[in-house]
């Protein structure tokens, strides 16, 4: 047994370990911290999942974002009655968390305003990307307008949580 300390495994270690809490945190904001409405789009289900997952992507970057946002919701899809929603969120929620981070991590400039314009980014990659699988799943281009309202909420809720708490968070572990 090699007892010698091995820098790149503790990386290796600490990467895996930040990674698993992440997908913890946001299957459990996801699942137990949500609100769901039958009378907004088609029964959504409103959710601070976004949360640790843009904290995730901001503090850890777009490969960790990536990891929370694509197992930790789509493991709640899974456990928790979306099942057919599940491979889409993985696709989705996993693009919303590598752009989130990609831009925060490579856009110079006021970091408040980076934060924003990622937000808008993941927005929109939401929206887009939930209303073409509605539209996949329910066969109908209207109905899936009655969603974006609730993902919108969603979003700018957990804008509204982490952009002011992410430059404390960096500075906390070290990254900032």
């Amino acid at each position: 047994m090699d007892s010698t300390f091995s820098p790149r495994k503790a990386t290796k270690t600490k990467t895996l370990v930040i990674n698993a809490l992440f997908i913890a945190f946001t299957l459990a904001a996801t699942m137990f911290i949500n609100l769901r409405l039958p009378i907004m789009g088609n029964g959504g289900l409103i959710h601070l999942g976004n949360v640790p997952l843009l904290i995730a992507a901001f503090v850890y970057g777009r490969k960790t974002g990536a990891i929370a946002g694509a197992f930790g919701m789509g493991l709640f899809d899974l456990i928790s009655g979306w099942t057919a929603w599940a491979p889409f969120t993985f696709v989705i929620v996993g693009a919303m968390g590598y752009v989130a981070g990609l831009i925060a991590e490579k856009v110079p400039g006021n970091r408040v305003f980076v934060y924003a314009l990622a937000v808008v980014a993941a927005l929109v990659i939401k929206i887009v990307g939930y209303y073409f699988v509605e539209v996949i799943l329910y066969g109908n281009w209207i109905q899936p307008f009655g969603s974006i309202p609730g993902n919108v909420l969603q979003v700018v809720v957990a804008a509204v949580i982490v952009i002011p708490l992410v430059g404390r968070l960096k500075k906390i572990v070290g990254q900032g």
